[in-house]
């Protein structure tokens, strides 16, 4: 796993305007959403609630799961608002969340919301935001010059038409890259999903620390095929970018944005009055302007460029295995493959 200190000196630190009230509570919130959806959440959310002034301290998934897991016995965020279920399970199961049931939690769609409550009737200790879906980038430009065709699975990718063409997220920094791998290895079982790795490595060019990068590249002919996230793509796509959008044909790796309360806050009333807004209609119509599935039902509209069948495609993912098996598949993967990561 990449140096912790390195991670932690580059996580960018996004803080709300100051407030010309003096009583406002500043709220640390750690998050890994993507920076240009965080300034639209944080300045809706700030319309709503001027009383409360958040600090963002925001990365990707790997860098924010590891630097809260650093700081277990020393916490220094108040909330997390944006981070995957898979890794908010691996920071329940240290006992670092609070449980609260935010105002209308009941109105959500039950995959989007912690077992305990929908099963046990406990007050749940997080709750879903939204669904990022995998997919792949293709620059048809690049792939016409490289002799590079278009995939249609991720079986394609190790193929040796691909060799040196391919850009995947490291799954250490990356919640995507995780995603990513933890699908190949529910899909195909582990026994062929590393064998499957292996032979995709062989194909890969490097690996980013970001989940969007490899998508982004693609988009600028860095790279003929990216491996990233639906939205990504589709956004590049519509911004003009010679992208076409691959759905592979075995099913979609996915994992949903959630929000959680640390335990042992002192600003516990801010922090649930933005559990409450995080899981309103209001909010999840904001993540649908980037995201195709989303935790109230009813609310989702279709996203351009997405398939209308998106919530088919995605697997029947198991998020408990995804995170007790998390620090096992990662020292794995990195063993295996860590040598063409990004430094």
């Amino acid at each position: 796993m990449m140096n912790l200190q390195r991670s932690l000196l580059a996580t960018a630190v996004l803080t709300a305007a100051t407030l010309t009230n003096a009583q406002a509570t500043e709220l640390t919130v750690y998050t890994a959403v993507e920076s240009d959806d965080l300034q639209k959440y944080a300045e809706r959310f700030n319309q709503a609630h001027p009383d409360i002034d958040i600090r963002w301290v925001r990365d990707s998934t790997g860098v924010i799961t590891a630097r809260l897991l650093a700081e277990k016995d020393n916490p220094q965020a108040d909330m997390i608002w944006g981070l995957a279920a898979t890794s908010l399970l691996v920071l329940e199961d240290e006992g670092m969340l609070k449980r609260y049931a935010p105002a209308g939690v009941e109105n959500l769609d039950p995959k989007f919301v912690d077992a305990a409550y929908t099963r046990e009737g406990q007050d749940p200790a997080w709750v879903g935001m939204d669904a990022w879906v995998a997919a792949i980038c293709y620059n048809t430009i690049e792939g016409e010059r490289n002799g590079v065709p278009k995939p249609t699975s991720w079986a394609d990718l190790a193929k040796p038409e691909y060799k040196g063409q391919v850009i995947m997220p490291n799954p250490n920094s990356s919640g995507t890259g995780y995603l990513d791998v933890a699908s190949w290895l529910q899909l195909w079982g582990e026994e062929q999903g590393w064998e499957y790795m292996d032979s995709l490595h062989d194909n890969i060019a490097r690996y980013t620390h970001s989940g969007s990068a490899p998508c982004s590249l693609a988009a600028t002919g860095e790279t003929t095929v990216g491996v990233s996230f639906a939205f990504r793509g589709a956004r590049l796509k519509s911004q003009g970018a010679p992208l076409e959008l691959v759905f592979p044909e075995e099913g979609l790796g996915w994992d949903m944005e959630a929000a959680a309360i640390m335990a042992g806050t002192d600003k516990l009333e801010a922090a649930q009055t933005l559990m409450d807004w995080a899981v309103s209609e209001e909010a999840n119509e904001l993540y649908n302007e980037g995201y195709a599935v989303v935790a109230y039902p009813g609310v989702a509209q279709q996203i351009e460029n997405y398939p209308a069948d998106i919530v088919d495609r995605m697997i029947d993912a198991d998020f408990q295995w995804a995170a007790v098996n998390r620090s096992r598949v990662l020292e794995e993967w990195q063993s295996r493959y860590g040598s063409k990561s990004e430094e």
